[in-house]
Parts: C-alpha cells; sequence; structure tokens
C-alpha cells in the first residue's frame, strides 16, 4: 500500500510523519500493494484547541475510495479517530457482497426436483412502518453533506442546503454516483442538472 503524508497549509512535523505512516500499517491487511493511501493534516485557528487539528484520510482499495475525517488537540489524536473509521469502512465493504443476485424461488424448488404445488404458497407479508426516527438536520452545502454521508457509511444523507435553504437527499446510485433530490411544492419544476426532470 502506498501511503502519503501532506499537510495543508502547513509544515508536516517528522514526528507527525512516521506517526501516520507507522499507524497506516494497520490497513496494510485490509489492501493490497496496489491500494493508495493519502493522509492530509490541516489545522483550523477558528476552532478550539480541542479540535483544531483536522486529519483527513483517503484510501483506495479495489477501485472503492473510502473517505473520513477527524479532529482532535493534536495530530496524533486525530490520525487515530480517522484510522480507525476507514478500518471500519473497509472492513464493511470487504463483508458486503458485491453483487444482489437474488435466486429465483421457483428455479430453485425446480433444482431440488419440487413441483409447483408441493409447497403452500409463502404468506403474502404486507409491509408497514414499524419504527420512526427523529434527528436534528442542520444547514450546510452539498460538498459537506456527500463528506459527512461517507462518513457515515450511508446509502442516503438527509440535510438543509445552505444555499437553498430546503430540505434535500443525497442518495448513491447504483453506478457509485451520486444523487440528489431537491423536493418542490405543488406543481413547480426545476430540471435535474443532467437534464433530466426527478421521479
Amino acid at each position: 500500500m502506498r501511503t502519503i503524508v501532506k499537510g495543508k497549509n502547513v509544515d508536516v512535523p517528522e514526528s507527525v510523519r512516521q506517526y501516520a505512516e507507522r499507524k497506516m500499517r494497520r490497513l496494510e491487511r485490509l489492501a493490497d500493494e496496489s491500494a493508495d493511501a493519502v493522509v492530509e493534516l490541516s489545522n483550523e485557528q477558528h476552532h478550539s484547541t480541542a479540535d483544531s487539528q483536522i486529519a483527513e484520510l483517503t484510501l483506495t482499495v479495489d477501485g472503492q475510495t473510502l473517505r473520513s475525517h477527524a479532529s482532535g488537540p493534536t495530530y496524533q489524536a486525530s490520525l487515530d479517530i480517522v484510522i480507525d473509521r476507514i478500518e471500519r469502512q473497509a472492513v464493511d465493504a470487504r463483508e458486503k457482497p458485491r453483487g444482489k443476485f437474488r435466486p429465483d424461488q421457483a428455479r430453485v424448488r425446480r433444482l431440488a426436483g419440487e413441483e409447483p404445488g408441493d409447497l403452500a404458497e409463502p404468506e403474502v407479508r404486507t409491509s408497514r412502518i414499524v419504527k420512526t426516527k427523529r434527528f436534528a438536520i442542520e444547514p450546510m452545502f452539498e460538498e459537506d453533506a456527500l463528506e459527512r454521508m461517507e462518513e457515515l457509511g450511508h446509502l442516503f444523507f438527509i440535510f438543509v442546503n445552505a444555499e437553498s435553504e430546503k430540505v434535500c437527499v443525497l442518495y448513491k446510485r447504483c453506478s457509485g454516483d451520486y444523487g440528489l433530490i431537491e423536493p418542490m411544492i405543488g406543481g413547480e419544476y426545476t430540471p435535474h442538472r443532467d437534464g433530466h426532470r426527478a421521479g
């Protein structure tokens, strides 16, 4: 695994660089020699000293890009957090099946030598809402929402667009790209960026 440690408008102390490279070895078991990792360190002056040192990590494994960032009182503390997060993302990515293939039940029955009438038809299950979750949402820009969604490892993310002040839904498409849903009240219609109508 190739690891690059760099600073964003800061000079990275050699001790911090060595610490980052040493901690990154934890991820070698989850990546091969062709994997790339970029650690970017920065300092936010307007933050409190408790979270002014920021570490951002981007890891590309098997064509999949994992990203996360963390802040702390020192670069070492931030690195500990962000590497833990990326490690969890990498483990989840390896454990998830690559395809969503689901064998046809009738075909499985035929292969098993069963006739269509041998088994009673399964009871039709009616889907219903079984849980309600309430959470606070805050205004943010689309780029920040995408970063937060990747950090959480979710397939969708709800946020208030800081530019339009509207509630939006960011979601991951099957292609690996992302889509943005911007709900409109009434018959008003806004074209998508790719020129297609919502729906």
